[in-house]
C-alpha cells in the first residue's frame, strides 16, 4: 500500500506542476510542427539529406532556451520524427532539449559550481551530436547522407535558395504561430512573479488566438488541432502510467544506501549513477537540487564524476520517457538511444571525474 500511495503521489504531484505549464503548451507546438509546417521546411533542418553542419547543430543547441523535462520534449520529438526528420538529427534535438535548457545550466552552475555548470553545457552540447552520429551510423543505410561534402552542403544551399529565393506569406505564418506558442511555454514555466507570468501567458495565448482566427484556414485550424489532439492520446496516457510506475519504483530504493556508491569517480560509480539517472524522473531544474541535496553532491557524498553523469542522464531520460519513445521509434532504436545515453553520460562523467582528481591533486 505504500508503495501504491507513493506511485499515486509522484503522479499527482508530475500532473499538478507540469500538465498546465508544460505539457500542454508543448502538445500545441507538436502539433504545429506536424500540421502546418512544410516538409520541406523541416527537413531543411533535420531531415536526412540536410548538411549535417546544419542539421546537427541546429538540433544540438535546439534546446538551450525550451525548459522542457524528458517528457515534455516528447511531443516535439514525435511531431518531428513523424515529419520525416533524420534519426540523427532527431535523436540529438530529444537528448538536448532537457540536457542543454539555459535556465538549467545556469542554476546548476550557480548552485553546484561554475566548473560543473561549464561541463554540464559543454559535454551536453557534444553528446547530443555524438549521439545523433551514432544513431544515423546504426540505423541510416545507404549512402552517407546528411550531405557528405561542403560541396553538397553548398549545392544544396543554393539550390533551396533558387527554389525559394525568400519565405512566401505562407511560410511565415506559421513560423509566427511556432515562435508565440514557444512563448507560452517559456513564460510559464518562467521563475517571473505570478501576476506578470500569468499576464504574459495569456498574451501569448491571445495572440495565437488571433494568427489561428485571422491568417489561417478552416482547414488548416483543423489539421492544427486534429495533430495536437492525436499526439496528446498517444503520448499523455503513457506518461501517466510510466510516472506512476515510476514513483512505485522509487519507493524501494534506498537512498543512503545508494549514496556510498557515488563516492568516487570510478566507472562503476559513473555507470550507477547513469543508470539511476535514466530511470529517476528528473524534472526541469529539479535535477539540481536532486543532484546537490538528495545525492549528496553540495555535501560531498557524490563525487564530481557521478554528479554530472546524474546531472546528463538524468534530465534526458526517465522510465516514462523510454516508454515512449520506443513507441514512437520501435524497440531497437528506443533501446539504442537509451543505452547511448547511459554509455556516453558514463564515459564523459568518468572523464569529468580524472580532470577533478588531477585538480584536486
Amino acid at each position: 500500500m505504500a508503495a501504491l500511495q507513493a506511485g499515486i503521489s509522484t503522479l499527482l504531484e508530475y500532473l499538478s506542476a507540469h500538465v498546465l505549464t508544460c505539457l500542454i503548451p508543448a502538445f500545441f507546438i507538436a502539433g504545429a510542427i506536424s500540421a502546418l509546417l512544410k516538409k520541406e521546411v523541416v527537413l531543411r533542418y533535420f531531415g536526412a539529406d540536410a548538411p549535417k553542419w546544419l542539421c546537427y547543430s541546429v538540433a544540438a543547441t535546439s534546446g538551450t532556451i525550451l525548459a522542457v523535462c524528458s517528457c515534455t520534449i516528447l511531443p516535439l520529438f514525435a511531431g518531428i520524427e513523424k515529419k520525416g526528420a533524420g534519426i540523427g538529427p532527431a535523436s540529438a534535438f530529444l537528448f538536448s532539449g532537457p540536457a542543454i535548457n539555459i535556465l538549467a545550466i545556469v542554476l546548476t552552475a550557480r548552485v553546484l559550481g561554475l566548473d560543473l555548470g561549464i561541463a554540464r553545457a559543454a559535454a551536453a552540447v557534444s553528446m547530443a551530436v555524438v549521439i545523433g552520429l551514432i544513431m544515423a551510423a546504426i540505423f541510416d543505410r545507404g549512402p552517407d547522407k546528411c550531405a557528405t561534402s561542403q560541396g553538397n552542403a553548398s549545392a544544396q544551399v543554393a539550390h533551396a535558395a533558387t527554389e525559394s529565393p525568400g519565405m512566401d506569406e505562407n511560410d511565415k505564418v506559421p513560423v509566427l504561430l511556432l515562435s508565440i506558442l514557444i512563448g507560452v511555454l517559456l513564460s510559464a514555466t518562467s521563475n517571473l512573479e505570478f501576476m506578470l507570468k500569468w499576464a504574459m501567458v495569456a498574451a501569448f495565448i491571445a495572440a495565437a488566438a488571433f494568427v489561428l482566427a485571422a491568417y489561417l484556414s478552416s482547414e488548416e485550424r483543423s489539421a492544427f488541432f486534429s495533430e495536437t489532439w492525436f499526439l496528446t492520446r498517444k503520448i499523455f496516457p503513457l506518461l501517466v502510467a510510466g510516472t506512476f510506475i515510476t514513483g512505485v519504483v522509487g519507493y524501494f530504493i534506498p537512498a543512503e544506501l545508494l549514496r556510498t556508491f557515488l563516492g568516487s569517480n570510478s566507472f562503476i560509480a559513473c555507470l550507477i549513477a547513469s543508470v539511476i539517472g535514466a530511470l529517476l524522473y528528473m524534472p526541469t531544474l529539479l535535477e539540481v537540487p536532486i543532484v546537490g541535496t538528495l545525492f549528496g553532491y553540495s555535501t560531498g557524498i557524490t563525487a564530481p564524476g557521478p554528479a554530472l553523469s546524474l546531472l546528463l542522464a538524468g534530465p534526458s531520460l526517465s522510465l516514462p520517457s523510454m516508454i515512449v519513445i520506443t513507441r514512437v521509434v520501435g524497440p531497437k532504436k528506443g533501446g539504442a538511444y537509451i543505452l547511448l545515453v547511459v554509455i556516453v553520460s558514463t564515459l564523459v562523467g568518468v572523464l569529468y571525474g580524472a580532470i577533478a582528481n588531477m585538480n584536486a591533486g
